[in-house]
């Protein structure tokens, strides 16, 4: 394995590690441009000051939420780490769904998910971050559905 795939693996290491401690500097500091690309709910968070939002709102209703990384794997044609993981958290705060606010129930969760981490040629710092998962699977878990 080259250096600098090595990198890439550390920097997605130490980002999720770093998503899950609520260090948003950080995290922040592991990107070139932060960027997430949703993949299931859709939508995109650009820039320092939308990613902030997205974590702000994310950990609203699980501020305990956490992963847990099964398999990494880096492919350098793309300039991509693939990782498949694991989303845990605590249904603590309200969730705000399109048609109500759901208080919390206490409920924990634990979701099989993916991402893709892209970087720059010849960089280890992210370009975007693209979660794969479905949000109802989250939401169902969370609400006892």
């Amino acid at each position: 394995m080259t250096d600098l795939a090595e990198r890439r693996l550390q920097t997605v290491r130490d980002h999720m590690a770093l998503e899950c401690a609520c260090d948003w500097d950080a995290v922040i500091a592991t990107f070139e441009h932060p960027r997430y690309e949703f993949y299931g709910p859709g939508g995109v968070a650009d820039g320092e000051e939308a990613v902030r939002a997205y974590f702000k709102t994310s950990r609203t209703p699980f501020p305990d939420q956490g992963n847990e990384i099964i398999a990494l794997a880096h492919d350098a044609a793309s300039n991509t780490v693939l990782v498949e993981f694991y989303l845990t958290g605590t249904h603590l705060g309200p969730l705000t769904l399109p048609d109500r606010v759901v208080p919390p129930t206490g409920r924990t969760f634990k979701v099989r998910m993916a991402a893709t981490f892209e970087f720059p040629p010849g960089g280890d710092k992210i370009i975007c971050e693209r979660p794969f998962f479905d949000q109802m699977a989250v939401i169902r878990a969370a609400l006892g559905g």
